[in-house]
């Protein structure tokens, strides 16, 4: 058994690894925590009534007392690098779904992991869908260079451009490298109509609308023909396939790994 706490718990994605972990058969879940329902029980969050799990608001004295073998993160921007380091200092295994890290943060994890001999696998993206479009995007660069993201979230994201927009990005400029594109004169009527930059040239351009969950389009346009990649997640429950991958598959890691995809896709 895999024993597992989880960080964010009664967030929207949190309530879905909880039942994830609750109901595989390979992984027991030990510890919940939260400080917007400390004290609540964890059952309660799951919607199948009290399982005897009270709701912990302190990372540090959860990970210490349950100690855990993993710990699946979906906080926010603002303390996920914070709890990661906590959990790699005290040898417990990191599963990162949470977005907002810079690169010298994922760095500075990659040294960590490295150090304490500790699995972490820090993935923007969950969905199986939305890795394979990632790597569609990757392989269709080379021959449509120009390109430009849009990515779609409800409105209560609290970062912008998403975490999978900019590995998308990462990935299009590692197959394409710097390019230029658009016109010289263009002219910006209002400030930040044309999305953000990009390393390499490319737009970026985030929605923030209730009703969305997570959605990305790659839009490509070449002579006489264009090229559209899209991901659609309709519910939370299309991440946690890959979730509980990760939370299997970070076990047998000494090292952290930046994108869910260099676990699936590894040869």
């Amino acid at each position: 058994m895999i024993n597992v706490l989880v960080n964010g718990a009664a967030g929207r994605m949190g309530r879905e690894v909880l039942k994830t972990i609750w109901n595989a058969d390979d992984t027991e879940l030990m510890a919940a925590v939260d400080p917007q329902a400390a004290g609540e029980d964890a059952g309660v969050l799951m919607g199948i009534g009290s399982i005897g799990m009270e709701v912990k608001s302190d990372l540090t004295s959860a990970l210490e007392s349950a100690r855990p073998d993993v710990m699946v993160d979906f906080t926010t921007p603002g303390t996920v690098y914070g709890n990661t380091m906590i959990a790699l200092e005290r040898r417990v295994r990191p599963v990162v779904g949470t977005t907002g890290f810079n690169p010298e943060e994922i760095q500075r994890i990659k040294d960590t992991s490295t150090k304490f001999r500790t699995g972490c696998i820090v993935a923007p993206n969950f969905a199986i869908g939305a890795l394979l479009m990632m790597r569609f995007a990757a392989e269709a660069c080379k021959y449509f260079p120009n390109v430009e993201i849009i990515e779609l979230h409800h409105d209560q994201k609290l970062d912008a451009p998403s975490g999978t927009a900019v590995k998308t990005a990462e990935l299009i400029t590692g197959m394409r490298g710097e390019f230029k594109q658009g016109s010289p004169l263009e002219v910006e009527k209002i400030p930040g109509a044309r999305g953000g930059e990009f390393e390499g040239g490319i737009r970026i351009h985030s929605v923030r609308l209730p009703g969305f969950v997570a959605h990305q389009e790659v839009l490509f346009g070449g002579l006489g023909q264009t090229l559209s990649i899209r991901h659609d997640s309709i519910s939370r429950e299309s991440f946690m396939p890959g979730v509980l991958l990760a939370v299997r598959r970070v076990m047998g890691l000494e090292e952290a790994v930046y994108g869910l995809e260099n676990i699936i896709f590894e040869r």
